[in-house]
């Protein structure tokens, strides 16, 4: 939807603070008032990016319980597929690390927080599987593996923004899920 990939640039462009329905409408080249008719505020319109990257997680989350791998090829294949869609729209890295986007509305905060929920729940299944299989080692619980693992490509994948896309994010993700691979491994 043209209003959502709209707002996306915005986003990444000038900050959340430039997403106004004015400036929004003027980029698209539709009235406030036809604007208005898709979305009552730019909370809804927030929340209509926030369910686009809530469906990716559900998805990759369903995949992940039905996939045949090891529990790294799972994870390979789930944070391949992320840095994927990163690489090819970098903007939505700005809305989906941007806390501050998020602290102080309580509907937005907990749509971000059931999305991580479901990505961490979804490593740890992962990670669990994999003990149970002796592919992941077990003297670290899987909670904390996972969220090594999701702090350690969150961080790169912010360092990648902040250095304005200025790297393979797909070539140092691979790198990085590799070395986690080495690092969990039995």
């Amino acid at each position: 939807m043209e209003i959502v990939e709209k707002s996306i640039e915005i986003i990444d462009n000038k900050g959340i603070q430039g997403l106004t329905i004015k400036h929004l409408s003027h980029e698209i080249g539709i009235t406030e008032s036809a604007l208005y008719r898709h979305f009552e505020s730019k909370n809804d319109i927030i929340l209509a990016i926030l369910d686009g990257f809530d469906e990716i997680s559900e998805m990759l989350s369903g995949m992940m319980k039905t996939y045949n791998g090891t529990a790294i090829e799972k994870i390979e294949t789930m944070f391949g597929n992320m840095l994927n869609l990163f690489s090819e729209t970098p903007s939505v890295v700005s809305v989906i690390f941007s806390e501050e986007l998020f602290k102080n509305d309580e509907v937005l905060k907990k749509h971000v927080k059931e999305i991580q929920n479901r990505n961490q729940n979804t490593v740890e299944m992962i990670l669990n599987k994999g003990q149970e299989n002796n592919d992941v080692r077990k003297d670290v619980e899987s909670k904390y593996l996972a969220l090594i693992i999701m702090g350690s490509i969150r961080l790169m994948v912010k360092n990648w923004s902040l250095n304005d896309y200025g790297f393979n994010i797909k070539d140092e993700g691979n790198k990085l899920v590799n070395a986690i691979g080495t690092l969990i491994s039995v």
